[in-house]
Order: structure tokens, then sequence, then C-alpha cells
């Protein structure tokens, strides 16, 4: 296991979640509010296909306040940390409803 490169800045203090890999495989996105952008993202950080991290933008504004960390992939978060936890998602343009 390896820490994350990065710290998360939740109320001023900083936050690194362990994750079981250093890859970021982003297994899925969703925009729950149909707002053009992302609002959960589920992420294989090992790259045994199998999703361990977990990230929600509970409030809308883009940027993500809980992320969640199920360390031995059994189902049942390990860890969960109020902003992005050193793990701040990849930035995609908007996405376009047609």
């Amino acid at each position: 296991m390896s820490q994350a490169p990065e710290t998360a800045q939740s109320a001023g203090a900083a936050e690194t979640v362990e994750t079981r890999g250093d890859e970021r495989i982003e297994l899925l996105r969703a925009d729950t509010n149909n707002d053009g952008r992302t609002d959960v993202w589920v992420v294989d950080t090992d790259g045994d296909g199998k999703a361990d991290l977990f990230q929600f933008d509970t409030d809308h504004d883009g940027k993500v306040n809980v992320t969640m960390v199920d360390l031995d992939e059994d189902g049942t978060p390990d860890e969960v940390v109020d902003g992005d936890g050193g793990l701040p998602p990849e930035q995609l343009p908007p996405t376009v409803q047609v």
C-alpha cells in the first residue's frame, strides 16, 4: 500500500488517505444532477479491476467533498475523509447534453 503524493486541504488541515496502489484507473464517473459536471468518481488504485477509492461532490460545486477508501476491497469503507484525500480527480471538460 502506498500513500497519495499530495495532501488535501479540508477545514484548514492537510489529510492524506492511504490507497492500495499508485495507479488511478477511473472505473466510473457520474453526473448525478445533470449539470454537466462529475459528482461521483469510482477508482481502482491498484489495477486489479476492483474499486477501492470513491469520491463525491456532495454540494455540486465541482470539487470533491468526501473521499472513501476501501483498502481490503470488502465493500465496507475503511477510511472516510472530508475533502479530496490528497487524490484530486483529473478534470475533464464539461459534458454536453443532446
